[in-house]
């Protein structure tokens, strides 16, 4: 029995991988660029700044090059990982509010605790649950999503078409076994600044 949990585990975390990989746009922000409504100008904007910030947080002290991921849509900044302390979350909400360009910061950073093989095995799960959810609803651009799971709580960060494909997203994750929450940070198309005619 210890052996399939442990074998599910692994083949979760290959599949998991494989998907991400391949929904990385051009330009690295987590949306394809062929499907993405934004413009290119803008998703060059969105990706020059998410590189100046990335740079600029790496300045500021190597250990967050792992530790913290940022993700830029439409000038909007988004921080999610860990950290040691509560002031070392706020420096970096400076460091993003600081950035040229940001409207605004949605930092989801949370503070360091000890290791749980089990509970991280358990949002590695929950997050293959998702993304495989969202492939095979024909109704959701599952190339538009990027998704993040801490402590059975959700992060889902993307570009939705229309406000029917956001809630499809949000219901998809709230369906998933043992969710305590969903933090959705889904822009509308008709939200973007600049869109592709």
């Amino acid at each position: 029995m210890k052996f399939k949990f442990i074998l599910f585990i692994l083949l979760s975390v290959i599949l998991s991988s494989c998907v991400g990989v391949s929904s990385k746009g051009i330009f690295g922000t987590g949306v394809s660029v062929a499907l993405d409504p934004r413009t290119l100008g803008t998703q060059m904007d969105d990706s020059i700044m998410q590189k100046n910030l990335a740079a600029r947080i790496l300045v500021k002290d190597k250990k967050y090059l792992l530790a913290v991921k940022s993700k830029v849509l439409d000038g909007r900044i988004f921080l999610t990982g860990k950290v040691e302390s509560p002031e070392e979350k706020l420096l970096l909400t400076k460091l993003a509010w600081e950035t040229k360009g940001a409207r605004s910061v949605r930092n989801d950073i949370k503070i360091k605790e000890e290791f749980n093989f089990k509970r991280s095995a358990k949002d590695i799960l929950i997050t293959s649950q998702l993304r495989t959810a969202i492939i095979l609803n024909k109704n959701i651009k599952a190339t538009n999503y990027e998704i993040d799971t801490y402590k059975k709580k959700i992060y889902v960060y993307g570009i939705a078409l229309t406000s029917e494909e956001k809630n499809l997203v949000i219901s998809e994750a709230k369906e998933i076994l043992d969710v305590d929450d969903v933090i959705a940070s889904i822009i509308l198309v008709e939200d973007l600044r600049i869109q592709k005619e």
